[in-house]
């Protein structure tokens, strides 16, 4: 058995189409999206119906989570955010995906899947960690957080941890325990511009894991951030449609220096964060 596990696609259909035909031609039978499959690129509605049209098993990413909190104003956000234009971009996704009835489609989305395969040692598949989905999963996670999360129910222990949402790949071996992270689809944060994804193999052995990196055409995607309207929206379009261009993270550097000084997120302070950085303009 051959599993696909992909995730942070963020609305390009681009980089989804090469990475299901990729997977195709690679034999995997089954799907798993983990997380993240809207927002930021100008393909939401696209991208979730393709997806929905095939079969597929998903679990909750943030992003999935924050269109419809967004869309119901829920006051789990911060009610400031609603009014600050910075949020354009997230409030023309959300309105894209509701207008065409599939806002909604991630609400029974679970955290984390667990695979069981008779013979091999149980796997989870989380957009982030089975405790939230924001919870970064790699090789930089704290030790003593991975023996939590390799824990299984029942006092056995996981074979294989998975996560995405830091858009950059990793495996690394935890005592015994596989911590795997699919990298990104749609947005790449390695300066490697390939759409990204993870093949899983079930073999009597044990579990396998193989990495891709599947090359696209990013002229479509580039071009869809302007006849969509989604460019219109302002700054933090144009930071994800540079975060395509560069394969690097923008976005959350930049959110976490204006919030260290203390500043708007601003075309002014977005212009002195690229003066200060200028190993992340876009060439």
């Amino acid at each position: 058995m051959r599993i696909a596990v992909l995730a942070d696609i963020h609305g390009n259909a681009d980089a989804l189409d090469a990475v299901l035909r990729d997977a195709h031609d690679q034999g995997a039978g089954r799907l798993i999206v983990n997380g993240d499959v809207v927002n930021r690129g100008p393909d939401s509605v696209q991208v979730m119906q393709t997806l929905l049209d095939r079969d597929v098993t998903f679990t909750l990413g943030n992003h999935d989570d924050l269109l419809r909190l967004w869309h119901a104003r829920s006051d789990v956000l911060p009610a400031d955010w609603y009014a600050d234009p910075f949020w354009g971009a997230t409030a023309w996704s959300a309105q894209e995906l509701d207008r065409a009835g599939l806002l909604h489609a991630p609400a029974d989305w679970p955290m984390a899947l667990d695979l069981h395969e008779p013979g091999l040692p149980p796997v989870q598949i989380a957009h982030g960690t089975r405790d939230h989905y924001r919870e970064s999963l790699s090789d930089r996670t704290d030790p003593a957080r991975l023996d939590q999360l390799a824990a299984a129910p029942g006092g056995g222990r996981y074979g294989l941890l998975i996560g995405s949402h830091i858009h950059r790949p990793v495996q690394h071996d935890h005592g015994g325990t596989l911590v795997l992270n699919t990298g990104a689809v749609g947005s790449p944060a390695t300066g490697d511009p390939r759409a990204q994804y993870l093949l899983l193999d079930a073999q009597p052995g044990g579990w396998q894991a193989t990495l891709r990196a599947v090359p696209y055409d990013r002229s479509g995607v580039l071009r869809r951030f302007q006849t969509s309207g989604l460019l219109d929206t302002g700054l933090s379009a144009r930071i994800f449609r540079d975060e395509i261009i560069t394969a690097r993270s923008l976005y959350t550097p930049y959110w976490n220096w204006t919030e260290d000084q203390g500043i708007p997120r601003t075309d002014a302070s977005w212009t002195d964060f690229l003066r200060r950085h200028p190993d992340l303009q876009p060439a």
